[in-house]
């Protein structure tokens, strides 16, 4: 007989390449990781601290369509590097960091930019801005056994097949390990933790109906249509 009073919630999952089902555990999220993208928004690209937020767990959107979201009349995609966390542990050396990822894949970190500018204006936090229910589109993920561990590639967003992003894996400010390395120092790390690494230059406003394909050298494309 179950302890839980409501029927439990499902545990949100995200295909693998190849067969089976990633569990998801936590969303974490790195801001500004790319200089020109910083430049975009206002920002100095200075290697400071890197820095995080959260998105909910059942977030996550296994490609095909996307609702398009409450309050917001300025919906804006950012595509990205998504690591996947294999092994847990808190103050991981850099060193060590590769030996946790268990895969990689696509994800594009949806955002209520109108929501997201009056939260920095008032000071206020952007938790409505980018955790919203599928704000986190995401393809399947490639277990670094069958591929190997990044280093560089070609990422790429194309809105109804006109480019809106393009950049290289290598224009990261924090690379993959430091990334993994300084988030494990502020909590820690567990199996089934998704890690998405911040978003190159060219992040634009979408609209329902519009068709988005992100891609990445070496991953399985990510197909979304925003309803």
């Amino acid at each position: 007989m179950s302890e839980f009073v409501i029927p439990a919630p499902p545990v949100p999952a995200v295909p693998v390449r190849g067969g089976g089902l990633f569990p998801v555990r936590r969303i974490f999220c790195v801001g500004r990781n790319y200089a020109a993208h910083a430049r975009e928004m206002g920002h100095d690209p200075d290697r400071e601290p890197p820095f995080f937020f959260t998105k909910p767990a059942d977030a996550i959107v296994t490609g095909g369509e996307m609702p398009y979201p409450a309050a917001t009349s300025e919906l804006h995609h950012e595509v990205e590097l998504v690591v996947a966390i294999g092994a847990g542990g808190r103050d991981i050396a850099e060193t060590d960091a590769k030996a946790h990822i268990w895969g990689y894949a696509i994800g594009i970190d949806m955002t209520r930019r109108d929501l997201q500018a009056e939260a920095k204006k008032l000071g206020r936090p952007w938790d409505m801005a980018k955790g919203f229910d599928h704000s986190a589109p995401i393809g399947e993920i490639v277990p670094v056994g069958n591929f190997g561990r990044f280093e560089s590639g070609h990422i790429l967003l194309n809105v109804n097949g006109a480019e809106r992003q393009e950049g290289d894996l290598l224009d990261m400010i924090w690379s993959v390990p430091e990334v993994i390395a300084a988030l494990s120092r502020l909590v820690e790390l567990q199996p089934g933790d998704l890690i998405f690494t911040g978003t190159p230059e060219g992040v634009a406003e979408v609209k329902r109906g519009d068709e988005l394909e992100a891609m990445i050298s070496g991953l399985p494309p990510l197909r979304v249509r925003v309803v």
